[in-house]
């Protein structure tokens, strides 16, 4: 986690945008807990969530699933699927954090989308990347679980979700995770595409697998376009 040969300047704006990259996951992690606990999950087994699973889209889909009178099976599928692009970052991290032992396990569980994205931002030198993801990861992980922790017991003692309009709260999340990612013609289609197939398959299937087909509509769409020229 050495940032040495930083200029201490630009360590402090580095720390500065990480702390509030952390500070605005956190409100999202509020909203997970209640949502989780809303879901129907206890408030232990919702912190346990944040602290071991750590990538709030994943999490979301989850309790999502589980909420909605899903198996266990479709919501730990469409957990993976939406989780699985951390493989990616990890896969594209590794030279640069170049970590080993318990500090690689440290940096598995850090290596989401605002730690990737801080360490790719700042590339050189290359002590200023490992103290992005570092600050960055550290900062989130705290903030989310923290955030998780105060909106689980907070919708406990609500009692009823319904109470607060948390039991809408799910299809909201997901569409405020989603509409940062419509940037162009194409992901609209690829969204809207998927969105039909959920629609459609929701009468005839098990809660949960009309979000796993609209996921798969996803990654058929990406290895189209990834044999593009």
């Amino acid at each position: 986690m050495s940032s040495s040969d930083l200029h201490p300047s630009h360590r402090r704006r580095i720390t500065s945008g990480a702390v509030g990259i952390g500070l605005a996951t956190g409100a999202y992690g509020l909203s997970f807990g209640a949502i989780s606990v809303a879901s129907g999950l206890t408030a232990l087994q919702t912190q346990t969530l944040s602290l071991l699973m750590f990538t709030g889209g994943s999490q979301f889909a989850l309790v999502g699933v589980l909420g909605a009178g899903g198996g266990a099976v479709a919501a730990i599928l469409t957990a993976w699927l939406l989780g699985a692009r951390n493989g990616m970052y990890a896969l594209s991290m590794a030279p640069t954090l170049q970590v080993t032992g318990l500090r690689r396990l440290a940096a598995a569980e850090l290596t989401i989308d605002e730690s990737t994205a801080m360490a790719l931002a700042h590339p050189d030198p290359p002590d200023a990347a490992r103290h992005a993801f570092w600050r960055t990861g550290l900062s989130v992980y705290v903030l989310w679980n923290l955030g998780t922790l105060l909106g689980a017991l907070g919708a406990a003692a609500i009692g009823d979700p319904a109470t607060l309009g948390l039991d809408a709260a799910i299809p909201a999340a997901f569409i405020a995770l989603l509409w940062p990612r419509l940037v162009d013609r194409t992901m609209w289609a690829v969204a809207l595409a998927g969105a039909a197939v959920a629609l459609a398959l929701t009468p005839v299937l098990r809660p949960g697998l009309p979000v796993l087909a609209a996921g798969l509509v996803a990654l058929i769409a990406a290895m189209l376009m990834g044999r593009r020229p």
